[in-house]
């Protein structure tokens, strides 16, 4: 068993190295585990019978500050296969930091995520890989006949909707954790919050083809769910800060600048009633609320616009900084400049 021990270990700044240069796998399974002890045998038993010799493979799992036996369990597990890899979090920073955490260790050019709770079956993902090899980048999991109560089910599928219209990206299941991706499509993406859900749009977004397939799902046999209707506002925060980021990410000064026009539309309207009130009827101005609501409107414009300015700045100082373009590139052609002989 290795043991790796950084200095600078929180965020993306301590990022597994392959140090021995080899080759990585074709495949990482990434598992995100939080209080999962009686699942991850036999989840990691169903993973080794299916890729079994038939694919390279690597199994991540990320203990996400479990509180039960998980890290024990898979401490003997990595011990015994030196496919298996184990993330551990000092304490727990949510599903959607595992799933980083586990992208960015992964050596596989191709990244499966799927739950710890064996409600996912890993006997999709030979299949997921194939429609990979069909000219996808994101194969996203549909549960179909899902096996959760319908407290559960009814939200995710207004929550499904909403996003699927406000994205873009049809999708009839985001919250699947099982979906299989190319790894230079999770290069450029950095998860925040509940986003890990979004990684299809976001993808969609930067020219990733995007499918989605029939999954088996399974009912819990084991263990407590984590995740109840609180998580649904959660989502929906997320789901404005996505779509703002794939609509103005680079020009906010759209957004804030609209609404400061607006603002000054309305300023102007309610300041030329006012004034026909004064002029025409000799209305007291005194306690007068369009009066009131012109000043308001009229401060409101000059904060829209400086948000926007200052949002500008905050974006080109993002960009610049880290070197980060605003484009992707999927591919160059060119041919190789011609060497002038010499004379």
């Amino acid at each position: 068993m290795v043991v790796r021990a950084r200095l600078g270990g929180f965020g993306r700044g301590g990022i597994d190295k392959d140090i021995m240069g080899k080759k990585g796998p074709e495949i990482s399974v990434v598992v995100p585990v939080f209080d999962e002890e009686e699942n991850l045998r036999p989840l990691y038993e169903q993973i080794t019978q299916t890729l079994g010799d038939e694919h390279s493979y690597e199994i991540v799992f990320v203990d996400d500050g479990s509180r039960d036996g998980s890290f024990d369990v898979l401490a003997e597990l990595q011990k015994s296969d030196a496919k298996v890899r184990v993330i551990r979090f000092r304490k727990n920073f949510g599903q959607t930091a595992a799933l980083s955490a586990g992208f960015e260790h992964a050596h596989g050019e191709i990244i499966v995520a799927l739950d710890a709770d064996l409600q996912n079956d890993p006997a999709d993902i030979p299949k997921m890989v194939a429609r990979l090899d069909e000219g996808f980048d994101v194969v996203s999991g549909w549960r179909k006949k899902r096996h959760d109560s319908v407290t559960r089910r009814l939200p995710s599928r207004m929550a499904n909707g909403l996003i699927s219209k406000i994205t873009g990206v049809n999708l009839h299941d985001y919250g699947c954790t099982l979906k299989a991706y190319r790894k230079e499509v999770l290069a450029e993406t950095k998860l925040y919050g509940e986003m890990h859900r979004f990684i299809p749009a976001l993808a969609s977004w930067n020219g990733a083809k995007v499918t989605e397939m029939v999954v088996n799902h399974r009912p819990r046999t084991a263990g407590v769910a984590k995740y109840g209707l609180a998580r649904t506002w959660k989502v929906v925060l997320d789901l404005i800060t996505v779509s703002f980021l794939g609509s103005f990410s680079t020009k906010p000064i759209y957004v804030f600048g609209g609404l400061g026009l607006l603002s000054a539309v309305g300023s102007v309207i309610l300041g030329l009633v006012v004034i026909y009130q004064k002029v025409n009827r000799g209305t007291d101005m005194s306690g007068n609320p369009l009066l009131i609501l012109t000043a308001v409107l009229m401060i409101a414009t000059i904060q829209f616009i400086l948000m926007g300015l200052l949002a500008e700045i905050m974006v080109r100082t993002y960009h610049e900084s880290q070197d980060r373009p605003t484009y992707v590139i999927k591919e160059i052609l060119e041919s190789s400049p011609k060497k002038e002989k010499r004379r």
